[in-house]
């Protein structure tokens, strides 16, 4: 093992995924994650009394078998995506700049900790680490509470490495072009363009926004410059928001929503992409390639097509190598 320190580190940051698709692993990973005031910010005594007299009563079930939908023979395809990132990102690193820089995956919520990646990190002897979460717009929901959690891991260390923290890319030139390649990859494959595509966006409530949160400005943001880049005129692209939890108003317009009224206008081509997501989850592969599929086409829409992730395409690890060498200059 050679004693040569590396420069720096690279910390790839998502939000979690339980271990397995049951009940007992989902009722955990929702409780740590529900729990996180960045995500639902009620009054603890009352939040208390909802999160655990009902929702971890009855949502773990539904949502275990929504996962066994979608669970591979690599486990959670978030996870399992996310670790294919990594090891590509550590690969494309060394072949730009000769040497190897470490990258390690942690989440959130559940495993791999961030106390896990910092006893790595410290058994490396690692004195820099770039801190790069992968939501490409920035809401204290995500990115924010990612810094607390790493905040927290730190609490007891006597020592900290330096750290950098990259607070959002989404209007990075690089992260628009990944975007759309994907989307004409899959025209492409489709022989012709669709009638419309819809970008959908994770919601927040609306009250979050009302205090600050630039989240909805930046979906906007990304969205706008994505229809630029592919050429489409206002009424070929629309920007929704979905997987809204809860009474309170959220940000609008609702994914499921739109999803209605276009098969009612008898839409033949929709395509669905998900630009916030960087690797595809419960909430694409589930919510929109099955459940708003059927929606749209319970409501006389006919040729859905959702376009994946970014997840391990070339031009995604392009953009993260070009986001570490921007933000670890110096190092």
């Amino acid at each position: 093992m050679s004693s040569i320190k590396p420069p720096f580190a690279v910390m790839l940051v998502n939000l979690g995924t339980p271990d397995a698709p049951t009940p007992a692993a989902v009722k955990k990973y929702l409780a740590e994650f529900l729990w996180d005031r960045r995500v639902v910010d009620v009054a603890r005594p009352l939040w208390w009394l909802i999160l655990n007299g009902i929702i971890l009563r009855t949502r773990p079930r539904r949502v275990a078998h929504n996962y066994q939908e979608v669970w591979t023979d690599e486990g959670s395809p978030l996870l399992a995506i996310s670790k294919k990132q990594r090891d590509e990102l550590q690969r494309k690193l060394q072949q730009e700049l000769g040497e190897k820089i470490p990258v390690l995956l942690a989440m959130t919520y559940g495993s791999p900790s961030m106390e896990d990646v910092g006893r790595e990190l410290r058994q490396q002897g690692i004195e820099r680490v770039l801190v790069l979460p992968l939501y490409p717009q920035f809401s204290a929901t995500t990115t924010a509470a990612a810094f607390d959690r790493l905040a927290a891991s730190l609490k007891p260390c006597p020592h900290w490495p330096e750290f950098r923290f990259i607070r959002d890319y989404h209007q990075h030139p690089a992260y628009i072009r990944a975007l759309a390649q994907s989307v004409r990859q899959s025209w492409s494959e489709q022989g012709r363009e669709s009638e419309k595509l819809v970008m959908s966006f994770h919601g927040i409530p609306e009250r979050y926004a009302e205090q600050g949160d630039p989240y909805p400005r930046h979906c906007k943001k990304t969205a706008e410059l994505l229809a630029k880049e592919l050429g489409l005129k206002d009424s070929q692209w629309l920007l929704t928001f979905q997987s809204r939890f809860g009474r309170e108003p959220w940000l609008q317009p609702y994914t499921d929503a739109t999803m209605e009224q276009l098969g009612k206008d008898k839409l033949r081509g929709l395509s669905v992409i998900c630009p916030g997501f960087s690797a595809d989850c419960l909430e694409t592969l589930e919510e929109i390639q099955v459940e708003n599929r059927e929606i749209f086409e319970q409501a006389g829409g006919q040729d859905f097509t959702y376009i994946p992730a970014l997840n391990d395409r070339a031009e995604h690890l392009q953009m993260m190598v070009e986001l570490v060498l921007q933000h670890s200059q110096g190092w």
